[in-house]
């Protein structure tokens, strides 16, 4: 037990050493129980959901979150490391249960910061019983970015299966939506941790019984990624022991590398396609059948229109989910090549040839993941201009796919993840939105999604393009409330008209 001891403090030491990751254990809290708890309450409210249970249950999605990426990027980049450790000698258990205890640490401080957050923002009328759902969350979600990590060998396909269920688990369970609507989510890691931290007893054999699976759930998560990072340590194996193209054929060079890269990792176009496919789709089977009212300049005045809100909840999924994808898939073509690429510049690439191909090759997986989302977009939402609507997610993914390739020369992984997601999230998801507002606030015209949106607003709910200098109206930058945008909702004939 003493390997394992030192083990333990080694690791934490490691993680310590970052200071971003200190400052991240901070800004993420602030960014989901501070700052996102009372907008994403709203939207819960149009969902179906419980707007008090979201202001709770933010703390163990912000714990989550955190924990989940960390020991994803402490088991995935120390898996060599730790593969030569077992054969230098150390008894693989030793090491899987150091490693487990470094994420139970890190999932115990985590949740430190997110309850911490909570109780300074509002009361809290139950605190053990939200400290222990918070634990549990994070206790989970280690169990995920371990399993994770030990399974999946790429970086960029791992944060993606991450994020993918942290999404479905947060945005698709029972304190956001409408736990009745959609039976399948049961079945995702927190449901039964949410019922009994928010108190929300749904007839699962009460509050014993969803207290009785959570708790299933918290010891498979860690017994099940336990197993497989100790199959991962034990499958060991001792390691094996002209003409300078110009400019453009440098371009070329760079391109085709990062396309070889691509070819070799099928299971990332697959993760580009499935994703938004399945985020979409759900969008649309689990908002309420409602009618809402937005804001949009059509003929180049500012009118209130009412639209149909499953149909539009699912059109604007589309932008985030391509922003998303984008942006990681910026970030880690950045971080991957990093060193490569210094090399390379070093051997006489030109730099301008060198970022021009990996530009390029961010390009396509921005245009996957466009077309699949545009795809399953036409299936349940009509834009009433399709060419704008591509060209504004296009543009979206354009620009939050440079601001990932950013954040990537800057940032280490799992910082880099961790803003790369923050950042749409904040914008599209609760800045922009225009089922939270009437109008976005002043604020929001410094964010990278504020012009792309407004296009895909005004493609995608009117007859005329007014996004122009010389025809659009003004913004007034005025958060009209979300009790106003629902002031003329009354059912109607059709799926579209003016409020009076």
């Amino acid at each position: 037990m003493t390997a394992v001891g030192v083990l333990t403090r080694r690791f934490l030491l490691d993680y310590g050493r970052n200071p971003v990751n200190l400052v991240v254990l901070i800004l993420i809290p602030v960014v989901f129980v501070w700052v996102a708890a009372e907008p994403m309450a709203d939207a819960a409210k149009l969902l179906g959901g419980t707007g008090r249970a979201v202001e709770t249950a933010t703390t163990g999605w912000a714990a989550a979150f955190l924990a989940a990426l960390a020991m994803f990027f402490q088991v995935g980049q120390a898996r060599s490391a730790d593969r030569r450790l077992v054969l230098a000698g150390l008894p693989a258990p030793a090491l899987v249960v150091a490693r487990m205890s470094t994420g139970l640490l890190i999932a115990a401080l985590a949740s430190t910061a997110a309850l911490a957050t909570l109780f300074l923002r509002t009361a809290v009328d139950e605190p053990l019983r939200v400290a222990a759902g918070t634990m549990m969350f994070a206790v989970i979600y280690v169990g995920i970015g371990a399993a994770v990590g030990s399974v999946v060998t790429d970086q960029v396909n791992g944060t993606v299966v991450i994020l993918l269920v942290w999404i479905l688990d947060v945005f698709f369970g029972p304190a956001l939506t409408s736990p009745d609507r959609v039976q399948i989510t049961r079945w995702m890691p927190t449901h039964f941790v949410t019922l009994w931290m928010v108190d929300l007893p749904l007839g699962h054999g009460g509050n014993l019984g969803d207290l009785a699976i959570a708790l299933v759930w918290v010891g498979g998560a860690l017994l099940s990624s336990g197993l497989l990072l100790t199959r991962a340590t034990r499958n060991a194996r001792h390691p094996d022991g002209s003409h300078r193209p110009g400019w453009a054929g440098q371009v070329g060079k760079s391109f085709r590398m990062g396309m070889r890269q691509y070819r070799r990792n099928p299971a990332l176009w697959v993760l580009l396609v499935t994703v938004p496919v399945i985020f979409i789709w759900l969008s649309k089977l689990i908002t309420e059948e409602r009618f809402s009212v937005m804001r949009v300049i059509d003929g180049g005045q500012e009118v209130d229109m009412r639209f149909w809100l499953p149909d539009t909840h699912a059109g604007t999924m589309a932008p985030i989910a391509v922003a998303s994808l984008a942006a990681v898939a910026g970030l880690f073509i950045a971080l991957n090549n990093r060193d490569g690429d210094r090399r390379l510049v070093q051997a006489g690439m030109r730099r301008s040839a060198l970022l021009v191909g990996r530009i390029k090759e961010v390009a396509a997986a921005v245009l996957v993941a466009a077309a699949a989302s545009l795809t399953i977009t036409a299936m349940v939402f009509t834009a009433r201009q399709w060419a704008g609507f591509i060209a504004g997610t296009l543009l979206i993914g354009a620009v939050y796919a440079l601001l990932g390739m950013c954040l990537g020369f800057l940032l280490g992984r799992v910082t880099g993840v961790l803003i790369a997601f923050v950042i749409p999230f904040l914008d599209l998801g609760i800045t922009q939105s225009p089922m939270l507002r009437l109008e976005p606030p002043g604020a929001a015209a410094f964010l990278p999604g504020y012009g792309p949106y407004l296009v895909l607003i005004d493609t995608g709910l009117t007859d005329t393009f007014d996004e122009t200098g010389a025809s659009s109206s003004p913004r007034s930058g005025s958060s009209g409330s979300l009790q106003s945008s629902w002031s003329c909702s009354a059912p109607a004939q059709a799926p579209q008209n003016r409020c009076p």
